[in-house]
């Protein structure tokens, strides 16, 4: 007589399945996996790590700080730029559940690990600039220390009005848009440094007076899949924001790195802020600050005395691994 039986809990070979675990940051789980949330600078400490059979490599994704948006005037009614979104970066997912993720994550290795406390940064989203016509500020670096450092860099500032290089967007994990005043300033370079797959898009240039309609406008920021659209552009007439990357490693889909909408100088509105917490773009108001944890960047102030750009998004990083 012959007994048939089943190991649970065992890798090839028979080598039982052993886990990496972990602390920092808010946990979660979602099935097989945790999922480690920093929304403020931490450390994801690793006290144990198992082995293939288990896990022994972390997927992430890292999101730096969005730019903040320039600030227009009242003299002729010019409008800012917006700011860039921070930088994305994100690993495959396929080392803990193949989650869906956006296409820079597309072939990107998960990260081993050792018993040890890995830093992590997240970065701060752009100041709101005081000084009147006044380019806004970069947003700053999120950082992952792991075996390999994984740093995603800050958005571009929104250029603002008048005067280059102060109307011109800044580069960064993607650019920020270009103000105005006579011919529209260029936007910033994103995916600046470079790498590959790329962090971030271009910032548009701004509208070009006395070219009308929208010869006033600010050049919408970069988002993190998509470059920021020059006013006026195909699809909205205004200088949009390029969209972000969305990914489900939060086991919820979530757009995030979505590039500010440029400041308007007529029109019902300013550009709308790109998907993925861009914030939009003002019109006689303040531009629209970058949402909070998303990496967005800000909107162009829109064309009026003492208007500003809005603050820059916050980073974000999160980590996931397999843990049963």
């Amino acid at each position: 007589m012959s007994f048939g039986y089943q190991v649970l809990g065992f890798g090839s070979g028979g080598v039982a399945g052993t886990f990496i675990e972990a602390t920092g940051g808010t946990i979660t789980c979602s099935g097989n996996y945790k999922i480690h949330t920093f929304t403020g600078d931490g450390t994801f400490c690793v006290s144990a790590v198992g082995c293939a059979a288990g896990s022994e490599t972390v997927d992430y994704m890292v999101v730096a700080a969005g730019g903040s948006g320039g600030n227009g005037s009242s003299a002729g009614g010019y409008a800012a730029g917006a700011g860039g979104a921070g930088g994305y970066r994100e690993s495959s997912g396929a080392a803990s559940g193949s989650y869906t993720v956006s296409p820079l994550g597309a072939c990107v290795s998960a990260l081993p690990v050792a018993v040890a406390g890995y830093p992590v940064t997240i970065g701060a989203g752009g100041a709101v600039d005081p000084a009147n016509n006044g380019k806004g500020n970069d947003g700053a670096n999120s950082v992952f220390t792991g075996t390999t450092t994984i740093t995603s860099t800050g958005g571009g500032a929104g250029g603002g009005v008048y005067s280059n290089p102060a109307k011109t967007g800044n580069p960064g994990g993607s650019g920020g848009g270009g103000g105005n005043y006579g011919p529209g300033a260029a936007g910033g370079t994103g995916n600046t440094p470079t790498l590959s797959p790329p962090q971030g898009e271009d910032g548009a240039p701004g509208g070009s007076a006395p070219a009308t309609p929208r010869g006033n406008d600010g050049g919408g920021g970069g988002g993190a899949t998509e470059a920021g659209e020059n006013p006026p552009s195909p699809t909205t007439g205004l200088g949009k924001g390029g969209d972000g990357a969305t990914s489900s490693i939060n086991a919820t889909p979530t757009a995030r790195a979505g590039g500010g909408g440029g400041g308007a100088e007529t029109g019902a509105s300013g550009g709308a802020g790109g998907a993925g917490g861009g914030g939009a773009g003002g019109r006689g108001t303040n531009g629209t600050a970058g949402g909070v944890n998303t990496g967005g960047g800000s909107g162009g102030g829109g064309g009026g005395s003492g208007i500003r750009g809005g603050l820059g998004g916050s980073g974000i990083v999160i980590i996931r691994y397999k843990f049963q």
